[in-house]
């Protein structure tokens, strides 16, 4: 499904409570270019990354926001068959494993009069990065946004501090001259008011840390016993995602 002039979205089928709908996977193609870029081709589903095949002709090279298995489980896979290969920030991803093959601030990804320009935004895994498109005012963010709820950041690989250090890096680049239109995330539908969005984000974060001051305050001592009484109104099937969450959080709080 096309949704912008350099970017069109086909959906993984693996909806559920932690993805949504599914993966997004996004094509990123000039209008007039003959390449395009694959990020996150999902996972390893074959009718989706076939599908993704088909749509995306000739691939330049496969980009990962992150190394999470919804997003990445497919990538080898899919570039042996396009002939491409793959940046991430994770050396265990990149074909090949060298360091060109990484992702790191500052890297410019072109193809055919496509630019994508690296922004390294660590928080929801160490390694996840988004990519800004200024040709097309989109910025893709994986799972560091979403475009439905908030993302959870799980101890050990997440950490608190360098995410809310990164949105507040986004919402300062989508306040910025260069001017963010929509965020193209790695699950739910187009955010189409980034600064509003990053906003809530911002303050959610911090109405769950002052939940969790409370709750430990209150002598909720343990992450377990603070899901319990910080996450009552989530669906249990998610408190497992809480706790570890919550790990995160007192992590950061006790920094």
């Amino acid at each position: 499904m096309r949704i912008t002039d350099y970017a069109s979205r086909v959906l993984a089928n693996n909806p559920g409570l932690m993805t949504l709908e599914g993966t997004n996977t996004w094509i990123l193609r000039a209008p007039d270019g003959e390449r395009s870029v694959v990020v996150d081709p999902g996972p390893m589903l074959e009718d989706h990354l076939r599908a993704v095949l088909d749509a995306a002709g000739n691939v330049a090279v496969v980009l990962l926001t992150h190394k999470h298995p919804d997003h990445s489980e497919g990538a080898a896979w899919f570039a042996n068959q396009a002939g491409c290969g793959v940046r991430a920030v994770d050396p265990a991803f990149r074909i090949p494993t060298d360091h060109a093959h990484g992702l790191s601030e500052g890297d410019v990804i072109t193809a055919d009069g496509l630019r994508i320009e690296v922004l390294p935004t660590p928080g929801h895994t160490l390694d996840s990065v988004c990519f800004w498109l200024p040709q097309d005012g989109s910025l893709l963010t994986g799972d560091t946004v979403l475009g439905r709820g908030t993302s959870v950041v799980a101890h050990p690989d997440g950490a608190l501090g360098p995410y809310v250090d990164s949105l507040e890096r986004l919402r300062a680049f989508a306040n910025s001259p260069a001017g963010v239109d929509r965020l193209l995330p790695g699950h739910g539908p187009v955010i189409d008011d980034p600064t509003a969005v990053l906003d809530f984000y911002l303050e959610h974060r911090q109405e769950r840390l002052d939940q969790v001051r409370a709750a430990v305050a209150a002598g909720h001592t343990t992450p377990e016993a603070v899901v319990e009484h910080v996450y009552s109104d989530v669906d249990r099937t998610l408190w497992p995602a809480a706790e570890r969450s919550v790990r995160a959080q007192l992590d950061y709080l006790n920094s």
